[in-house]
């Protein structure tokens, strides 16, 4: 069965959180890039109009912008309200409140959405889905998978998280993930540790890299896996 808009609960970023999310420098920036399960950010939006060459993969991009525009609509509270629930389990600095966060996602989603359909014609957001991708081996300079990878370590099980990273490796000879926590628990996810060894086994260089973003209470910790 295919991929249904119900399911997803589409949320996007900005430049400037990726940019402190991987712990981005400005050499990062110049590389070829490619966004795993990118959602509705506007990283590739920002990027592009900037010259920077970013491709973006989700499966949500088999959907219209309006669908996914509505999609938004209809979640956008639900998260606010779980936000609001939990919020002892965030850092309120980047954000003074639930609501200002929410709205700068939405400004972010937005953006997105604004870029969305020609970004589409010139292949830069493309339907595919880890942990099998069409590209040329070392096809990308650096590949970035976030708020996926870990956080749903209860829906996606740990061969899932293995072979979504040794993909990500096939195609770049760089992967950073970020972040390493399970969904709105602020645990680490059980699968780091037996990923992290696997890789070294296979003859990665595996780093945790603390990175200068903490939204979520001791998410500030970013996966960094290099082609040896």
């Amino acid at each position: 069965m295919g991929l249904r808009l119900e399911q997803i609960v589409p949320w996007g970023r900005s430049r400037s959180e990726y940019i402190q999310m991987f712990d981005l420098t400005e050499a990062d920036l110049q590389d070829k890039i490619l966004d795993c399960g990118s959602g509705p950010a506007s990283f590739n939006a920002e990027m592009t109009a900037l010259g920077y060459s970013v491709t973006s993969c989700d499966p949500i991009y088999q959907f219209s912008a309006e669908q996914i525009q509505q999609r938004i609509d209809e979640t956008y509270e639900t998260i606010l309200g779980k936000v609001q629930a939990t919020r002892e389990k965030f850092i309120w600095t980047t954000f003074r409140s639930p609501q200002e966060m929410v709205q700068t996602r939405m400004t972010s989603m937005r953006h997105f959405l604004a870029d969305f359909p020609l970004g589409l014609q010139q292949e830069r957001y493309q339907t595919h889905e880890l942990p099998n991708l069409p590209f040329e081996n070392n096809q990308f300079n650096l590949a970035l998978c976030s708020h996926l990878l870990f956080l749903y370590s209860d829906q996606l099980n740990l061969e899932f998280h293995l072979a979504s990273i040794l993909e990500m490796c096939r195609v770049s000879p760089e992967v950073r993930v970020f972040p390493l926590l399970l969904n709105m628990t602020g645990e680490t996810s059980p699968f780091l540790e037996p990923v992290m060894q696997a890789l070294k086994e296979q003859g990665y260089t595996v780093n945790l890299r603390q990175v200068p973003y903490e939204f979520q209470r001791g998410g500030n910790q970013m996966l960094q896996i290099k082609t040896s």
